[in-house]
């Protein structure tokens, strides 16, 4: 791009219970940015737009369209569940639809609109689970469980921990910790989404998420909400349709089928909403 070029791209705003997002439809227009560069831009909250992450939608010879996603510092973001649900929305506008099939990651999924202005997606088959990982925080040792629902996801149960992280947490959030996890050596290299949780009973947890790619902690994580109800299922047993209450106050439900630690049918239903549109300029 050349010194003092102006270039125009047009975007929608969009929420997933309270993870937010700038999506871009270049399924026509094709631009040619460099989005690992553009997203820190477009994603600041002082400096851009403001969002979670990044969605670029483009064209797919397998699906009605391909989602690729990046996390607001400019990494590269695997599968988002409330962002897939968010594009899904947007797609099934344009075409007046209340389905639609779209690839991401070389995988093929589905989503369909649903009661009260829900979108329901089918994710993947999680993967890599890992009970009972040992990790030392702050000379204390915290069991944590790993396991990947389309990005990794670490979940912790906050009523285990010490007291001094549980004292941390009360007093300062989730940050400090969920970055030592999130770049803890057993989970190196790629990093983890980092999830606390709270049973409240057979059918209903409470989550707080640090996200990796953002580095804080977010309103909602889709991937952490299923890898969450998943861990809770199968450490607490607790049922296969399980009510996620965000750190927005939305709830997200995943549902699932269970046969011991295997895990399929994973579906995610939560909102999706598109809050305004408009043009952003890079200079």
């Amino acid at each position: 791009m050349e010194e003092n070029q102006t270039n125009k791209i047009h975007f929608i705003k969009m929420t997933g219970a309270g993870n937010d997002f700038v999506l871009i439809d270049n399924r026509s227009v094709n631009y040619s940015f460099d989005w690992t560069k553009l997203a820190p831009k477009i994603c600041d909250r002082r400096f851009g737009v403001g969002a979670d992450g990044l969605i670029i939608l483009g064209r797919s010879d397998k699906a009605d369209f391909k989602m690729d996603y990046f996390n607001s510092d400019g990494s590269f973001g695997g599968m988002c569940g409330n962002g897939g649900r968010c594009s899904a929305l947007f797609f099934m506008d344009i075409v007046n639809s209340n389905s639609v099939k779209f690839e991401a990651l070389d995988f093929i999924y589905a989503a369909e609109a649903i009661a009260d202005n829900k979108i329901k997606l089918k994710m993947k088959k999680p993967n890599s689970l890992r009970l009972n990982v040992e990790i030392t925080l702050m000379n204390e040792k915290v069991i944590a469980h790993f396991i990947d629902t389309g990005a990794p996801n670490t979940v912790l149960f906050l009523d285990e921990l010490p007291n001094i992280i549980k004292s941390e947490i009360n007093e300062n959030g989730i940050k400090r910790i969920g970055s030592l996890i999130r770049h803890h050596d057993k989970f190196a290299p790629e990093g983890t989404n980092v999830n606390f949780i709270e049973v409240i009973d057979a059918y209903n947890i409470i989550i707080r998420t640090y996200e990796r790619g953002v580095e804080a902690e977010t309103y909602a994580c889709g991937t952490g909400a299923i890898a969450s109800s998943v861990i809770a299922s199968i450490v607490k047993n607790i049922d296969d349709i399980v009510n996620v209450k965000t750190r927005s106050g939305e709830t997200l439900t995943v549902r699932f089928d269970k046969e011991g630690v295997n895990i399929k049918n994973v579906e995610l239903v939560g909102s999706a909403k598109e809050i305004f549109e408009g043009d952003y300029y890079i200079r």
